[in-house]
């Protein structure tokens, strides 16, 4: 068990990255506190030791990815509609940025996660490859088919 100098030092520096990643999955506020609140008390009962930084961050979203999609499979979140999706309005997303944030939430999951791996957290195909335990050739593949449907839905050739 880490002790709480770890777990904060760990929240300081992985809670922007933990709550982008469960917008891009949830899109609701509770269930991305919720989600956020079980990714750090699972790195606290994490006991072995992780190897760099990135190991420790790759961890770190790869146990909120699979966070998010335990949230789908429960039985509340497939019988119930909050009323918070029947707003559907994201709560730190500017207006400017809509029409794209739209586009990619459209994605199927395996797109959004390697589209917000590449591009914002700035992960290599190689880095993706690992945190998803995918092949190297398969996030290659992914990034190219989800640019091709982003670039149709955005109608741009200058989307490159």
């Amino acid at each position: 068990m880490k002790s709480s100098s770890e777990a904060d030092r760990a929240v300081e520096k992985y809670a922007d990255t933990v709550r982008r990643v469960c917008f891009m999955h949830l899109k609701n506020k509770s269930d991305i506190e919720d989600v956020f609140q079980e990714v750090f008390l699972k790195y606290i009962l994490h006991d072995d030791p992780f190897e760099s930084e990135e190991h420790e961050k790759a961890w770190i979203i790869r146990v909120t990815i699979n966070a998010c999609k335990d949230v789908f499979k429960s039985f509340f979140r497939r019988n119930v509609c909050s009323l918070e999706e029947i707003e559907t309005e994201p709560f730190y997303i500017q207006e400017e940025n809509r029409f794209l944030l739209d586009s990619v939430l459209k994605l199927p999951d395996h797109y959004k996660n390697v589209i917000y791996l590449f591009y914002y957290e700035g992960y290599s195909a190689v880095e993706i490859a690992k945190i998803l335990n995918k092949r190297e050739n398969t996030i290659y593949t992914w990034l190219s088919r989800a640019k091709s449907k982003l670039k149709e839905e955005l109608g741009g050739e200058h989307f490159d």
